[in-house]
Parts: structure tokens; sequence; C-alpha cells
């Protein structure tokens, strides 16, 4: 029972001290306490093995060692997806480039990364729900990290009537895109005529901007708001669907009497 409260002691004192320790060092936070797990998990194994010695005294190291390969192998096929899980773990903390505060998108769940454990990580998807997601999930998935740069691109298309001169409502969109507050300084704002639609010909707008969920949305709903002020002014019209019906034979027409 000493031994492992010993244990239990050493344990803590290398937590702590260690996280202090390497603090200083010029390396990503999901590392650092990578290190530090691990340098915990070594002092329990070894308190373990202590402990047991002492337990029993004709089991010698060499066995204990061997007995514990034994029971290694039993557990991990007996709990495959946990172990699975905590390799994961290990994996993403030591070399995957999103950190805590991220926002990531994986498989439809896009939210911002708060912690990362060694088996599981909690994301905090964007409507405010806390969802626990194994680390292998996180692994064996593209994960797109939306704020591995400060700012990204966003893109939107928007519709002018066929009759409307192209060149005046490239160069009205991308002044009205340009005077928006949320746009990033040092980007390019990029609009070009993409292609002939059904009922207008289809512009392209691209810009960047902060690289949150929230700043996207802030920023798509500054634009569009811009983009309808500027057009309506120019007199630009952004063209309902038009349909055009053919009819094989012609209609009767009957007139009503008043």
């Amino acid at each position: 029972m000493l031994t492992l409260l010993l244990t239990w002691g050493l344990a803590y004192v290398v937590s702590t001290f260690g996280t202090r320790l390497l603090a200083r060092w010029q390396k990503r936070d999901s590392v650092k306490e990578l290190i530090v797990r691990l340098l915990s998990i070594i002092t329990w194994v070894f308190g373990l093995l202590l402990t047991a010695i002492i337990l029993f005294p004709g089991l010698t190291p060499a066995k204990a060692l061997g007995g514990l390969g034994l029971v290694s192998i039993a557990v991990g096929l007996a709990f495959k997806d946990i172990f699975e899980n905590f390799f994961a773990g290990i994996l993403i903390l030591w070399r995957f480039p999103f950190e805590r505060g991220d926002y990531i998108e994986c498989e439809g769940l896009v939210g911002k990364v708060e912690r990362v454990m060694v088996r599981m990580s909690y994301i905090r998807e964007t409507n405010g729900e806390l969802t626990v997601v194994p680390n292998s999930f996180l692994f064996k998935n593209p994960v797109t990290v939306l704020t591995n740069k400060a700012s990204r691109r966003v893109m939107i298309t928007t519709g002018v009537a066929y009759d409307v001169d192209i060149k005046e409502a490239v160069q009205v969109i991308e002044t009205a895109v340009k005077s928006c507050h949320t746009l990033t300084d040092d980007k390019p704002v990029q609009v070009f005529p993409k292609a002939f639609g059904s009922s207008s010909i289809d512009i392209e707008i691209a810009w960047w901007t902060e690289s949150t969920p929230l700043g996207v949305r802030r920023s798509t709903g500054e634009v569009i708001t811009a983009l309808k002020a500027a057009l309506d002014k120019a007199g630009i019209e952004i063209p309902f669907p038009y349909r055009t019906l053919t009819f094989k034979e012609a209609l009767p027409l009957k007139q009503i009497d008043s």
C-alpha cells in the first residue's frame, strides 16, 4: 500500500514539474502534454511492478516483465478498441496540426477542439453541443483544420441579367466587396464571370476573412448586404428564374364577360 502511495506521489510530482519545465520549450502544447502523460504512465508501470515484487518475494523483475507481456497481449485483444483509440491519441498529440482552440471539420462534424485526451477528444460544435469523439475516428478520417491560418477564402455566386454590361457589373461588385470591413486587408478580392445560367450571367466572388465559422458567417452576411445595395443603386438587375413554356398546340382563348 505504501508503495502505491509513493508511486501516486511520484507520478504527481513528475506531472507537475514536467509541465513547468516543458512550458519554456518551444514546441506545440500537444507535444508537451504527450511527454508529461507518457512520463506519468512509465512511473505507474514501474511503481506497479515494484509493488508486485514486494508483495510476492519470489517474483523477479524478469518474471514480472514476462508476465506483464502476456497480460498485455490478453488485455490488448480484449480491449482492442480502447488501445486503438489510445495509440491514435498519441499520434494525434505528436503529429497532427490542430491544437486546443482550433476549429476542425471531420465527416460532417464541425466544432472547436476543447481538449485532446489520450483516448478521446472533446469537440464543441458550433451549435454549443459538446461531442466526445474517439481519437481513432479523427485519425482514420480526413480532418480539415479550418483555423490552421488566421484567414481563409470564402466564395459565393451571384447573377445579373443578360442585358447588363458585364464589365460594369464586375466593377460594381468588386467595389462593393472591397468596402466591407470584415475582409482581410492583405488578401485580394476576386470577381470573375463564371457561367451562363438559366436566367442570368453567374458571377463568382471570392475574398478572404477571419477563419472561424462565426467570422465566415459574419463576413458573408456583410458582403451579400453590400452587393444587394450596390447593384440596386446601379440599376443592375438580379433576375428571378425565368421559364418559357412552349405548347405543341395553340391554347384556346376564352373571353370572360364582365
